[in-house]
């Protein structure tokens, strides 16, 4: 085999692997959680994270999202990719004064923000610890 036949066939090869390796990636659950003090329905959470809904009853929600589920979150949960995402906030941002989620970097600090501020929600992919509340498992 000459070669660039020998590159091809490597690349072939990695693609396919990369390729299998999707369908599992897919699969990683997503948790929204909120604090303890918050009573929210699922219903809630699409209205939440498009700023439609802003509080349960008296308390004040404060949306959390999570750099490293966000992706999977946003296909699972609100069936809408990045760029919508982010467009739908710059809309609300100057249409109604309304600021988007404030961001965490994992998993590890939505849990720490939604345990600690009262009107909390997050999401998260890894299995939820004592403190806070499931609201849905996606």
């Amino acid at each position: 085999m000459n070669p660039t036949a020998t590159k091809v066939l490597h690349a072939v090869v990695a693609t396919s692997a990369l390729l299998c390796a999707l369908p599992s990636l897919a699969l990683a659950d997503i948790y929204v959680i909120v604090n303890s003090g918050l009573i929210l329905t699922t219903d809630d959470i699409k209205g939440i994270y498009t700023g439609d809904k802003q509080l349960a009853g008296s308390i004040k929600i404060k949306p959390l999202d999570n750099s490293a589920a966000k992706n999977e979150f946003l296909s699972k949960v609100l069936q809408l990719d990045a760029v919508r995402y982010d467009t739908l906030w710059t809309k609300k941002s100057f249409r109604d004064g309304i600021s988007p989620p404030s961001v965490k970097a994992n998993d590890e600090e939505v849990v720490a923000a939604v345990k600690s501020t009262a009107g909390a929600i997050g999401y998260i992919s890894s299995t939820p610890p004592v403190g806070v509340t499931v609201l849905k498992k996606f």
